[in-house]
């Protein structure tokens, strides 16, 4: 019998003696911790542990436990099991489709299931209602309000997996310290190049001869996440800012599309910050 594996995430107000607190938790139920990572940016804590267990576990048992624990220590607390059944994805987007309609039409070709499309506003709605798949409106303009709308619709439809279909928002260390290594964005420019806003009009603006694109997972770092791939094309001279652009946008769409199934078919592990592909 194989081992499982069950991440658990843990965010809220910094004070002492959480770490031990649900480490020891995990302890008592018989787990092996096997990675822990935690952060401190203005008082918010954020902590991920990943759980082993040799023997069967009771999931439902165990997310009451430790859901009855985070409200006696005041904590927002997660878990997510790692198994075989489809995952629930759900697409960021803002307003540029070629991202989303890629996506829209390799679905079934996903080992995941699109349970919805959250919006910074409605321009794309159309393209989910063709596809019928829920879209939902966050036009918050308060980012912190934003988040916590979004977090909610993502418990709502159980999320395994966001990808960031052209999200013009950054993410706060409050949101992506709840999906630890399971938000994928796409930037366009070879990072750690030309990171932020407006990537293909610094690439121009400098002469770049080589243009390109990176899916990389999220973390509270703009742009710094652990690359998945990259893709290039050489810049003709005559090439326009306009023209760079829609050759740029069309390996957004191909290289998130790539790195989304890449992580359903659970081929990408990440190790010291970077991220390899599994032997089979």
């Amino acid at each position: 019998m194989g081992k499982t594996v069950v991440g658990i995430t843990v965010v809220g107000k910094d004070r002492e003696g959480i770490v031990a607190t649900f480490t020891n938790f995990a302890f008592s139920k018989g787990g092996n911790i096997e990675k822990v990572n935690q952060n401190v940016i203005k008082g918010l804590f954020g902590m991920y542990l990943e759980v082993s267990f040799s023997k069967i576990v009771d999931v439902k048992k165990f997310d009451t436990e430790i859901q009855n624990l985070s409200k006696k220590e005041k904590m927002d607390v997660s878990t997510h099991h790692e198994t075989n059944s489809e995952k629930n994805i759900a697409i960021l987007v803002t307003k540029e489709p070629l991202c989303l309609e890629t996506i829209l039409n390799k679905a079934k070709s996903l080992k995941g299931k699109i349970s919805v499309i959250i919006g910074t506003e409605k321009t794309l709605e159309p393209l989910a209602k063709k596809a019928k798949i829920p879209f939902v409106a966050v036009e918050e303009k308060n980012q912190q309000k934003a988040e916590e709308k979004i977090i909610e619709i993502c418990k709502k439809y159980n999320i395994d997996l966001i990808s960031l279909a052209r999200y013009m928002r950054i993410l706060s260390p409050n949101f992506v310290w709840r999906y630890p290594n399971r938000i994928i964005n796409i930037h366009p420019s070879l990072l750690p190049a030309f990171p932020g806003a407006s990537a293909y009009a610094q690439a121009y603006e400098r002469g770049t001869k080589i243009v390109g694109v990176t899916s990389h997972y999220v973390t509270e770092n703009l742009d710094q996440g652990p690359i998945i791939f990259q893709d290039s094309f050489k810049v003709d001279p005559n090439d326009t800012l306009e023209k760079i652009k829609a050759k740029g946008q069309k390996l957004e769409a191909e290289t998130l599309l790539k790195a989304t199934k890449m992580h359903l078919e659970n081929k990408l592990e990440v190790r010291w910050r970077k991220v390899h592909i599994k032997s089979k």
